[in-house]
């Protein structure tokens, strides 16, 4: 007698869509959608559309696959986030990695804030993450994404890890920059190598690309601490990368960073 097949495990799959649009001289939902365990909630707006994504599934694993495309349409403002941070969790051995994509797009005269909260990436945890801009020439992009290798305050060590990680961010059609992250296996022994993290257990990467970006570079050195530097690419494109020995410590200093950058409060989920 052959034993029965066992069953294939559930997944969890997510689809959201959310654009702003001028409405009557206000920034309002132009195109929405989602589905699965992708929910957007829109708290009560200030200037621009404040959007909130969920994942109701309560964190990723392997094979489990997850998209969102936003986008801020002419003239619009859009202040996106994530309701709590996304959890990577520990993937079943020879799985697919848990799938993560974005896609944010900017028109003529917009304004974008992508501002999620950390990715808390456990120990044997899988995942395959990308994130796709693509901006007009006069538009203002603000986009943070940090990676968190286990919780440090618990004794956590991630010594098994899967992770591919790729942002490419156009402007006005053309490449202007691209990031690429590869680890694989031990990572808390790569990340204490000196020219890798030299023992950082948290690591963020802010873009701001808008015209006149560069002009902020000596104000935001004079905020970085001493593991963290910030590069002008152009007149209107810089980047920023912070190290930090956990979560708390990387969000205490980038708070600073993205509030100015934005000119306003952080979305209220990061105070929470």
């Amino acid at each position: 007698m052959t034993a029965p097949d066992r069953p294939a495990p559930q997944r969890a799959r997510g689809m959201a869509r959310v654009t702003a649009r001028v409405r009557r001289g206000r920034n309002a939902i132009g195109d929405l959608a989602m589905s699965g365990s992708s929910k957007l909630l829109f708290p009560r707006a200030t200037d621009a559309l404040q959007a909130v994504l969920l994942n109701s599934a309560g964190g990723i694993t392997g094979g489990d696959s997850f998209a969102l495309d936003a986008g801020a349409e002419p003239g619009a403002k859009l202040a996106m986030t994530t309701q709590a941070a996304e959890r990577i969790y520990r993937a079943l051995p020879g799985s697919e990695p848990g799938r993560l994509r974005t896609r944010l797009t900017l028109g003529p005269g917009a304004r974008l804030d992508w501002l999620p909260q950390e990715t808390m990436l456990f120990d044997g945890s899988a995942l395959d993450r990308g994130l796709s801009i693509d901006m007009a020439a006069d538009a203002h992009l603000l986009a943070c994404e940090a990676l968190v290798f286990g919780r440090t305050a618990m004794g956590e060590r991630v010594t098994d890890l899967r992770l591919h990680d790729r942002i490419d961010l156009r402007i006005g059609g053309a490449l202007a920059w691209a990031d690429r992250l590869r680890l694989h296996g031990d990572a808390a022994a790569i990340l204490a190598r000196p020219g890798i993290a030299d023992g950082a257990g948290a690591v963020a990467t802010v873009i701001y690309a808008a015209p006149g970006a560069a002009l902020q570079t000596d104000s935001l050195r004079a905020m970085l601490p001493g593991h963290a530097g910030v590069s002008a690419l152009g007149a209107d494109l810089l980047t920023l990368r912070i190290l930090s020995v956990d979560a708390f410590d990387l969000k205490r200093h980038l708070g600073p960073v993205l509030r100015h950058l934005s000119g306003a409060e952080l979305p209220r989920p990061w105070m929470i």
